[in-house]
């Protein structure tokens, strides 16, 4: 799999690098209104692609840290429901003593009939 990741990074950025210097003619980028950048279209798409894959990178920590959060929440109902479980295992093991204990006496061996 790494291979794969290495082989589709080494495309992208060869393609990047190819398209970068087939346009090296310089652009004029208006940020906002009065504020123009004037530099080569390839310095401007990289800055432009640099901006994405930090915007894409935030965006994934983002994401990361809902899935942790809602993780917790998950593991923090699980744990409850197991010690509910093993509160209502000893009480089924109480009961069971409880009717033994209740049942032995009656169940006293009778005098033999003579």
């Amino acid at each position: 799999m790494r291979q794969i990741n290495f082989l589709i990074i080494f495309a992208v950025c060869l393609a990047v690098v190819l398209f970068s210097l087939q346009n090296t003619q310089p652009t004029t980028v208006k940020i906002v209104q009065g504020i123009e950048v004037k530099a080569p279209l390839a310095i401007e798409l990289l800055l432009a692609m640099w901006f994405g894959a930090v915007i894409a990178w935030l965006f994934s920590i983002w994401v990361r840290l809902q899935q942790q959060l809602v993780t917790f929440g998950f593991n923090r109902k699980l744990r409850s429901k197991e010690q509910q479980i093993e509160e209502l295992e000893k009480n089924v093991e109480n009961y069971k003593v409880e009717l033994e204990e209740k049942q032995l006496p009656a169940l006293s061996p009778s005098e033999p009939l003579t």
